[in-house]
């Protein structure tokens, strides 16, 4: 079991990334959560068995579509406590 924070930077907001990630957690059996920020980046935590988290982690270096990665920085994070995957607020 992994869990890692994800921030990711590029064309990222007002291209469905938040829906696209979540669909894909919820697929893999992740849980976590993602929002968007303020800064125009995209944060997540991810949080489940350590092939799906790094199969979701390769897959958001292309995105959806309309999306522009140029940047993913990562980070170890503690487990998170309620399972299942969510769509947060802007923070």
């Amino acid at each position: 079991m992994t869990a890692k924070r994800l921030r990711i930077a590029g064309r990222v907001i007002g291209v469905g990334f938040r829906e696209w990630m979540a669909q894909r957690a919820e697929a893999l059996g992740l849980s976590g959560w993602v929002r968007n920020c303020r800064d125009g980046t995209v944060e997540a935590l991810l949080d489940g068995d350590t092939a799906a988290v790094e199969e979701l982690v390769r897959a958001c270096r292309r995105g959806p579509r309309a999306a522009e990665v140029t940047t993913i920085e990562e980070d170890l994070a503690e487990p998170v406590e309620t399972p299942g995957f969510r769509r947060l607020p802007t923070a």
